[in-house]
């Protein structure tokens, strides 16, 4: 793999602000312990809001990392995500008149399930629950690929770099329209033997295949989990109480400047058992598994949940459901590095010397596509 990456949330939103403060001291230190401490060469930034978006991604280019520039609307129309991708790629090319060949712009993802209009709908729960009939035999790839090539347009209009687009393995894009062939693809048991071959038609595209997204949850048997996306352990009875705290919140701090701890989610009732070496050995499989099959890169979900923070309690740690390589702490510094809110993951340890011996130089200009595997 050229580009070894990591996602970074800078505020995606559903249900309310996944990253509730945005402290730009943190972002900073943040991407500096990607760059350095993590040997990445790559992130992928993602958030709803477009300076949020420009900040990080300013911090990350200006320490060499290459930026993919991933601004996410969920839950609107089709015509609001255009003017959306627009404003944001608009600010993604004042980015790249400054650093030409470090930045890719992508114009969204997973849009059959995150954006109205692909499929009947009003919410991604709704979409996802009651369509897979429609999805398994294909109905959503015409009206998913008319809508991506109004966005490439939009976006090509504005930003004049390479642009892309992260795709859900069972949607069929049309990456004629993109430079690279991106998408997001989570191992599980039950996909073991079929993992790669899913990937065979991204291959097939000729463009250079990027893993947009991968990932594991912090706890023993995540892997082969089917309940929920990934083996969510999310109490889903609680979401509409979330929701209203999220919204009570903003309204508190667009009024006052202040916030409330942000709302949190409660996890089903079950044995779980948080288990940190079993994210990270899943992980460097993965990894390796990417490596072999020899494609372009790979971003790894995600580097810190905030929204998501550890407890000594059991029935109140968020953290055995999060991805993250970090584990958020609850109202104080850690010790690894004391001005962060979080201590690293044996994940993180695990990535971080996988990514340092095996790290290649990025070639922007005539980079060779790698052989398609087989």
């Amino acid at each position: 793999m050229q580009r070894k990456g990591v996602c970074y949330d800078v505020g995606l939103v559903m249900s309310g602000n996944w990253r509730p403060i945005f402290d730009p001291k943190i972002i900073k230190g943040e991407l500096e312990i990607i760059k350095n401490d993590l040997h990445c060469n790559a992130v992928r930034i993602r958030g709803l809001d477009t300076d949020r978006l420009t900040t990080a991604a300013t911090f990350a280019l200006d320490l060499g990392l290459e930026v993919w520039f991933c601004p996410e609307m969920w839950d609107k129309s089709q015509a609001q995500t255009l003017e959306y991708i627009g404003k944001a790629a608009k600010s993604a090319e004042e980015l790249r008149a400054k650093w030409p060949e470090q930045i890719i712009f992508l114009v969204g993802g997973e849009s059959t399930l995150f954006m109205q209009g692909i499929v009947p709908g009003k919410n991604v729960t709704s979409r996802m629950m009651k369509n897979w009939q429609m999805i398994k035999e294909g109905k959503h790839n015409k009206p998913l690929n008319e809508f991506l090539a109004k966005a490439n347009s939009t976006a090509r209009q504005f930003f004049h770099g390479q642009v892309t687009y992260a795709s859900l393995v069972w949607e069929k894009v049309d990456w004629e329209l993109f430079d690279f062939a991106c998408v997001d693809h989570y191992w599980q048991t039950r996909i073991k033997d079929q993992y790669l071959e899913l990937l065979k038609p991204v291959f097939d595209s000729g463009k250079p295949v990027i893993i947009s997204e991968f990932g594991f949850r912090t706890y023993k048997g995540a892997e082969s989990a089917t309940e929920g996306m990934a083996g969510d352990l999310t109490d889903s009875k609680q979401s509409l109480v979330v929701a209203i705290s999220y919204l009570a919140n903003s309204i508190r701090t667009a009024l006052f400047g202040t916030q409330l701890a942000p709302p949190r989610f409660k996890l089903k009732k079950g044995n779980w058992v948080r288990d940190e070496k079993a994210q990270a050995d899943e992980l460097i499989k993965q990894l390796k598994l990417l490596d072999q099959a020899k494609v372009n890169g790979a971003f790894i979900s995600t580097f810190v949940s905030p929204i998501a923070p550890f407890s000594e309690n059991p029935d109140d740690n968020l953290d055995i459901n999060s991805y993250s390589l970090v584990k958020s702490l609850d109202k104080k510094l850690g010790t690894t590095y004391p001005n962060m809110p979080w201590e690293p993951k044996e994940s993180f340890r695990a990535v971080a010397d996988y990514y340092s011996k095996h790290q290649p130089k990025l070639c922007h200009s005539g980079e060779e596509i790698p052989t398609r595997w087989k």
